[in-house]
């Protein structure tokens, strides 16, 4: 099983930087801002970082915020079919997706696999269904999914606004009248 979790695990992790680091860094490599050894090292440093900093608090929800598994008797290893079945299905939606160009999601991606495993799993078994989703803590994150971009985009208004006032300070200097220049 630890063989198997590991090679999905591997599976999902190069599907993440086939769709996220080449969201991020295709454009700086494309305009020859980056070489491709840069973008790969600037990503390495920094989804590192991110999975340190913040990594915790996403597999807490990852792990008891999206299915309630507490009420009910859910045999251990049920639990890890259910992660094992949401990681396998997101790498392979993330493959094909980014494999067709299409827009795809890594986070929604993952959500939806376990949402999806877990009812399955729920009625299969006959220990639940639809009820073993946490529907509240789905909706939080979906409204996370709305205000992030909103949000980003007022700080970067502001933060663009005040580079262009106190930075970028354009003088329109008068053309002189030269009848010679002409």
């Amino acid at each position: 099983m630890l063989i198997t979790t590991i090679i999905v695990g591997m599976f999902m992790a190069f599907n993440i930087g086939g769709n996220d680091v080449a969201n991020s860094f295709g454009t700086s490599v494309g305009a020859g801002t980056l070489t491709m050894k840069q973008a790969l090292m600037v990503a390495a440093v920094f989804e590192v970082s991110g999975a340190v900093l913040a990594g915790g608090d996403v597999t807490d929800t990852v792990r008891s915020g999206i299915v309630d598994l507490g009420g009910m008797a859910v045999d251990p290893m049920d639990f890890v079919f259910i992660m094992m079945s949401a990681l396998l299905g997101a790498a392979v939606w993330l493959l094909v997706a980014t494999r067709m160009g299409w827009p795809v999601s890594t986070t929604h991606s993952i959500i939806g696999g376990i949402v999806g495993a877990a009812v399955t799993l729920g009625i299969v078994t006959g220990t639940g269904g639809m009820e073993m989703v946490q529907w509240g803590q789905i909706g939080q994150i979906a409204i996370s999914w709305v205000l992030s971009p909103v949000l980003g985009g007022i700080v970067a208004y502001v933060l663009f606004g005040r580079i262009k006032k106190h930075i970028l300070v354009y003088t329109r200097k008068p053309m002189r009248d030269c009848a010679s220049c002409a």
